[in-house]
């Protein structure tokens, strides 16, 4: 039984000292990446796409259609957000 004890009482040893150097490593490491953080460079977010081209002026109701038609299906692919789909929805119907 006394090396039975003696066995387990070597293999706590051993692991609490893992741990014990782990943590210390773990903590060192994490303070390194700290300081560096303020210092590295972040890349600038892309900017943003152009708007789409205006298109000319129509007098027409039927070509006023047509595009606002053309406009939905851009929107529905996704190809226009909601802020650019509702500004050329408005220069459509202004004109």
């Amino acid at each position: 039984m006394p090396g039975l004890l003696r066995g387990v009482a070597r293999t706590a040893v051993v692991a609490g000292t893992a741990t014990a150097v782990s943590n210390r490593v773990s903590r060192r490491q994490g303070q390194r990446w700290a300081e560096q953080e303020p210092a590295q460079q972040y890349e600038a977010p892309p900017p943003p796409r152009p708007a789409p081209a205006p298109a000319a002026p129509t007098a027409a109701p039927e070509d006023r259609i047509e595009a606002l038609k053309q406009l939905g299906e851009l929107k529905a692919q996704g190809v226009l957000t909601e802020a650019e789909f509702a500004a050329e929805k408005a220069r459509i119907l202004a004109s």
